[in-house]
């Protein structure tokens, strides 16, 4: 309980300083401009014996179709007239033979590529498992395009793999540390194609606010509009400004820059409480506020103990001992005092409240709901 008090009594500290200045690129981003999932399925070899094996057929058949596009075929050597009966027999023999994978393993490879890369750049990879592969330890993941939603290939993925977790099995004993299913190649892809942007081509450059606020919009684009001009900035909603910028691109990110260390006062952020029922956390902004209620908390507790007893029979008489079982209940309830909170209390009161009361975390979680279930908490509730 003392521990709950003072972290929200530092949180109730740290609300009354006033209110700071803060950059725009600190609550905005520039739309258009951002990062771009990538993915792509692979084949890494060089497991010694940690693979998929032959219980996934398709690690064999992307084997095939791999050795195939190199001029490889794993069928057998093509027949010619000049070879004899006999090397065609052997060839025939080899084509019914299987193709052993437990070197290998089939992977599903992802990436981020970010805005404004270009080709030659180098990106990290993520590689995973996706078949019976035991460990992708030592392994190398073989070259791999990673294509983008449109289906177009912006990276192409190779390298040896950085796997931190281990497994050892031996004597019909296990053990595991972290996940040794999947590992990372720092760098492990080259971006080849360059993802359009409208950043150097519109007219506008538009900032959306991370945080929908209507002040907040209106803070920026006046931030802006006294620093340019008047007409510089736009709000077109509580998200989104659009600002006139240069055509020249060089001008554009130079004025982008000035904008973006321009300094605002963000808009107060709503009334909110936010509840995490797994942990038993609370966190409420100072912004919450109740009506006049009475709140009363306490919890009955019931403690059942049972005194197992063998009644014996009289002396001389002709019965059988008998088991009896003797129960004893008691039902104990906290006396906890009510407390009433007035119209428009703050943060501080209710905390104050709650803890002269001697509410466990789980407590005030009950009784926030319960305010909000009455109407009288002015907050949004988030249970998460």
């Amino acid at each position: 309980m003392e521990n709950l008090r003072l972290i929200i009594l530092l949180l109730l500290g740290s609300f009354t300083f006033q209110v700071q200045a803060d950059r725009i690129k600190d609550l905005t981003d520039v739309a258009g401009v951002r990062s771009n999932q990538l993915i792509g399925f692979g084949l890494v070899s060089g497991l010694s014996g940690s693979g998929d094996g032959k219980d996934l057929p398709i690690t064999a058949q992307a084997l095939k179709t791999m050795l195939s596009g190199m001029g490889v075929s794993v069928d057998g050597p093509v027949t010619d007239f000049d070879l004899g009966t006999q090397m065609a027999t052997l060839a025939a023999q080899n084509a019914k033979k299987e193709v052993k994978v437990e070197n290998l393993a089939a992977v599903m490879v992802t990436a981020e590529i970010p805005p404004f890369a270009k080709p030659g750049q180098r990106i990290d990879v993520n590689v995973s498992a996706i078949g019976v592969a035991e460990s992708l330890r030592g392994g190398t993941l073989l070259m791999t395009q990673l294509r983008g939603i449109d289906g177009q290939t912006y990276a192409v993925g190779q390298g040896p793999l950085t796997v931190s977790g281990v497994s050892a099995d031996a004597a019909g004993s296990s053990i595991q540390i972290g996940v040794p299913t999947s590992g990372r190649i720092p760098n492990g892809a080259t971006v080849e194609r360059m993802v359009a942007t409208p950043f150097d081509n519109s007219e506008h450059i538009v900032l959306n606010i991370r945080e929908a606020d209507f002040s907040t919009s209106t803070a920026i684009t006046e931030a802006i509009n006294t620093a340019f001009g008047e007409g510089t900035a736009k709000a077109l909603d509580g998200v989104s400004i659009a600002i006139s910028a240069p055509i020249d691109s060089s001008q554009r990110v130079a004025f982008l820059s000035m904008i973006e260390n321009l300094d605002v006062a963000p808009g107060e952020p709503p009334a909110r409480v936010v509840i995490n029922s797994r942990t038993g956390t609370a966190v409420i902004n100072r912004n919450v506020k109740v009506t006049a209620v009475a709140v009363t908390h306490g919890s009955i507790s019931v403690s059942i103990s049972a005194t197992n007893e063998v009644v014996q029979p009289a002396p001389f008489a002709d019965g059988e001992a008998v088991g009896v079982q003797n129960a004893e209940i008691e039902v104990a309830e906290a006396n906890n005092p009510m407390f009433l909170f007035q119209p428009g209390v703050d943060l501080r009161e209710i905390v104050d409240a709650v803890n002269q009361v001697g509410a466990s975390p789980s407590s005030l979680i009950a009784i926030l709901e319960a305010l909000k279930t009455s109407g009288s908490l002015r907050a949004e509730l988030v249970v998460i």
